[in-house]
């Protein structure tokens, strides 16, 4: 069967929640891989003012644990309790990404994962980690310590991660990978990640510069990716900061004034975006609008819409993962395009990437 079944799973988790702010669905599903790699986070209540959502593709395995805790490495960035959201993001992705790095990494996690999902938590880590407990109170100053794991240098497999904080009129978005957010605004989708491939001049330019190469589309011909969690074969450099290494977890950071055209927010793997464009999914969402309420539903529905029947093209056969965040009314009207002409639809078939939802406050660009 190599990568695929010989039957697609297409059983779905599913979700639906809400605040006085938004509502919130999603749902996932494996499709024809042999392993579910996806992830998700949803809690439309981080804190009393803020929302945040997440996706998380997997590769190689072994890191889907990192998926169950960027909200917590949010919280407890003293730049989130100073209100710098940005700065607490960008902190919260380089933690993930420590937390892959050797022995002291795989011990939290194993302290985490004990806590979050005592079944799929780190086997490993908990065989020979020192530490157990209810992981209340997590110590970032573990001691070294010898034994069979002190020279590892982190996993092979890595994640892609794409999330979404709400507060207020403000709106961030995070993204290290190929997963995408895509806001619906009065039926027209505006993207407000950009997929992280090798061809692309700023990632070209940092792998190059950090002595790495590009073949078939594929960082040192492996990864299809330029910036993701984990992968640290690809981290090795000791010369060079996080940010400038072959593969980085630097995010890029946008930051959007919600007004009241802002209709939907979509988080999605690419399981999702190799099938449809952005606009064709918000064309798509609007159509099931009209007749469904429960968000869920139509993410579903979306997973089925996508999903190959067979595995002969290649697309519609990852695994599958949808996050859709309905806006609630908001008291002002303030809308960041009013100074932009919309564009028309026959300038894309697929999706427009906006500069006013794009060039504010814009971070962390490799160079």
């Amino acid at each position: 069967m190599g990568v695929y079944l010989s039957t697609p799973k297409t059983e779905k988790f599913s979700e639906d929640g809400e605040n006085s702010k938004v509502k919130y669905g999603l749902s996932s599903m494996q499709g024809w891989r042999t392993t579910m790699e996806d992830a998700h986070a949803a809690f439309p209540d981080l804190d009393d003012s803020t929302s945040f959502f997440g996706v998380y593709d997997g590769h190689g395995g072994g890191c889907q644990i990192l998926c169950k805790i960027p909200s917590s490495a949010v919280l407890k960035s003293e730049a989130y309790s100073a209100g710098d959201l940005s700065t607490a993001l960008q902190k919260s992705f380089f933690r993930m990404d420590e937390m892959m790095r050797g022995q002291r990494g795989w011990r939290e996690l194993a302290v985490l994962g004990d806590k979050i999902n005592k079944f799929t938590g780190m086997i490993e880590g908990l065989i020979w980690s020192p530490r157990g407990g209810d992981g209340n109170e997590l110590d970032d100053n573990w001691a070294f310590e010898d034994g069979p794991h002190s020279d590892f240098s982190g996993p092979t497999s890595g994640s892609t991660a794409c999330v979404a904080l709400i507060r207020g009129k403000q709106l961030l978005v995070a993204n290290a990978g190929d997963s995408r957010c895509v806001i619906s605004r009065k039926g027209q989708a505006y993207n407000l990640s950009r997929d992280h491939k090798p061809e692309l001049d700023a990632e070209r330019e940092r792998i190059l510069r950090a002595g790495g190469f590009i073949h078939a589309g594929r960082v040192n011909g492996s990864l299809n990716l330029a910036r993701a969690i984990g992968d640290m074969e690809f981290k090795q450099n000791r010369f060079l900061p996080v940010e400038k290494q072959v593969v980085t977890a630097n995010p890029d950071i946008k930051t959007v004034e919600l007004c009241d055209d802002d209709e939907f927010l979509v988080l999605a793997c690419d399981g999702i975006w190799d099938c449809m464009s952005s606009q064709q999914l918000v064309d798509f969402i609007h159509e099931q609008l009209s007749t469904e309420t429960k968000l869920s539903a139509v993410c579903e529905k979306v997973l089925d819409r996508c999903l190959a029947p067979s595995t002969a093209s290649g697309e519609g056969c990852d695994n599958m993962t949808m996050i859709m965040v309905q806006f609630k009314p908001m008291e002002q009207n303030v809308s960041a395009l009013t100074d932009k002409e919309e564009p028309s639809p026959s300038e894309s078939t697929s999706e427009v990437d906006d500069p006013k939802l794009q060039e504010p406050k814009q971070q962390n660009e490799s160079s």
